[in-house]
């Protein structure tokens, strides 16, 4: 079975991990002292990959934190991937922490149905319909910026239904 993405071989070094699981590809970025190192990217859904993603770099990592965007986006993946991340912080005892979306895309829309999208606003959270699709996509950043996160990490549910 042919692997559509692969970890550099870093056994034992201490990292932080950051997952954005919001839309195809997801991106797993691995940083070594708040620089990104390495990129995991699939194709896959949330639910099949996110495990095996996981036990490689676990196998070949010690991890200092976890850090996701917890929306919004595809409701069903930031709830499998905050259930995912919960436990294993929870088993491993490894710090969760969370930001919204907008942090890895430039703070752009982003799509929720038809022509509706998610923007930000004065820092809320709204819907709002777009006749024309911006394009955005999600990216990791180069320096990961602790402060840019929070503790608070469950999805967020207080969004306005679509």
């Amino acid at each position: 079975m042919k692997k559509q993405w692969s970890l550099k071989k870093h056994m034992h070094k201490s990292v932080d991990i950051v997952c954005i699981t919001l839309s195809s590809p997801i991106l797993i970025g691995i940083y070594k002292d708040k620089k990104l190192i390495d990129i995991v990217q699939s194709d896959k859904k949330t639910s099949e990959i996110l495990p095996k993603i996981f036990k490689e770099i676990l196998a070949n990592y010690e991890i200092k934190n976890i850090f996701y965007a917890n929306g919004p986006g595809s409701f069903m993946a930031i709830k499998i991937a905050y259930i995912f991340l919960k436990s294993l912080s929870i088993l491993k005892d490894i710090p969760l922490f969370a930001t919204n979306a907008f942090y890895f895309n430039n703070n752009q829309p982003i799509k929720a149905i038809g022509k509706l999208f998610f923007v930000n606003i004065s820092s809320e959270i709204k819907t709002q319909k777009l006749e024309i699709a911006p394009q955005s996509s999600f990216k990791l950043p180069d320096v990961l910026d602790y402060s840019e996160f929070t503790n608070k990490t469950a999805p967020l549910y207080g969004i306005s239904a679509v």
